[in-house]
């Protein structure tokens, strides 16, 4: 950056309100919020530039760049793009789920853990990718179909 760059710094400020907040102006400031989107640009080295501090710059860039990418989305990209949430769907009670299994084997200590894994493998496994590049992953045992078949619902449901 050159000195000619740099001319609109300390930023001016416009007014003060009520409440002691400086009010600057939104040219410099616009200016300022551009030369710190620049590649290699220290945003804190331009915070003591321009006399403001830097978490405030920093809030003002991120505003700036969300309200640039709204604008170039455009007003319909929220209805035209999909869902990433998939619907929750209740399958029984889970009280039968903990009754079935004793207590003592819903937390195995570490030497029982390598050897539950091993002896109780699942048989049934759903694997899905979700819109937005999430893979869910669902590993059941022999007496949960009713989950399997709950879940490929919802996911299908889409």
């Amino acid at each position: 950056m050159t000195e000619d760059d740099l001319a609109f710094l300390p930023l001016k400020v416009t007014h003060i309100d009520r409440g002691g907040r400086r009010v600057f102006d939104p040219q410099d400031k616009r200016r300022l919020i551009d030369a710190c989107r620049r590649p290699g640009v220290s945003v804190s080295g331009m915070a003591l530039k321009a006399g403001v501090n830097a978490n405030q710059l920093r809030k003002w860039i991120c505003a700036r760049t969300r309200a640039n990418e709204a604008a170039l989305a455009g007003p319909d990209s929220a209805q035209t793009s999909p869902s990433t949430f998939v619907p929750v769907v209740a399958v029984g009670d889970t009280a039968s789920v903990f009754s079935r299994a004793p207590a003592a084997s819903l937390a195995p200590d570490r030497g029982e853990a390598s050897r539950v894994s091993l002896c109780s493998a699942p048989s049934a496994r759903l694997s899905a990718t979700l819109p937005n590049g999430v893979m869910v992953e669902l590993e059941c045992s022999g007496q949960d179909g009713s989950l399997v078949t709950a879940m490929i619902a919802a996911l299908g449901a889409h």
